[in-house]
């Protein structure tokens, strides 16, 4: 059975801002390069999962549904400029609940892993915060960390290592 490479992307400070516990369809607003990078990024073969803490969840911010609503929202966004997100999966507890599935911990990344079949050597954990590179280090991804909108900075790093 073939192998998978894919990139499993953290999604708030990654693909879209954040503006603080994002639930309303409203409040989601993509960077400059997402579009662009995720395209080209499919186009090299990769499959692009999502994999997100939302703790406002578990704080009592916003529901599960609300999550859902936000998130259906982005992705048809995503797939109206031909981009397809192969799964989405969260973390819906509050730090403090001491769960088994909030990052840094690989559970999450793990499931998907075995779920698509997905080569760990050629895939990689992309994320803002250094939980979401502890989780793909522990999940045996290679990692890279994000500034602010500096997906096309991984493209470029993806690019120079194929060439």
């Amino acid at each position: 059975m073939n192998k998978f490479k894919a990139i499993f992307f953290d999604r708030d400070d990654t693909l879209i801002k954040d503006s603080g516990y994002m639930y309303r369809p409203e409040d989601l607003k993509f960077f400059d390069d997402t579009f662009q990078v995720l395209k080209e990024l499919q186009s090299k073969g990769y499959l692009l999962f999502i994999v997100t803490n939302q703790s406002g969840i578990g704080r009592g911010y916003f529901e599960e549904k609300d999550m859902h609503i936000f998130n259906d929202h982005m992705l048809t966004e995503l797939k109206a400029h031909g981009i397809n997100i192969k799964e989405i999966v969260f973390c819906p507890h509050a730090p403090e609940d001491q769960c088994d599935c909030r990052k840094p911990s690989p559970k999450l990344i793990n499931q998907l892993c075995e779920k698509h079949n997905v080569d760990r050597a050629l895939s990689w954990m992309i994320g803002d915060k250094s939980s979401d590179i502890e989780a793909g280090r522990n999940a045996g991804l290679k990692t890279f960390k994000v500034k602010t909108s500096s997906l096309t900075n991984f493209l470029n790093k993806i690019n120079a290592i194929a060439s």
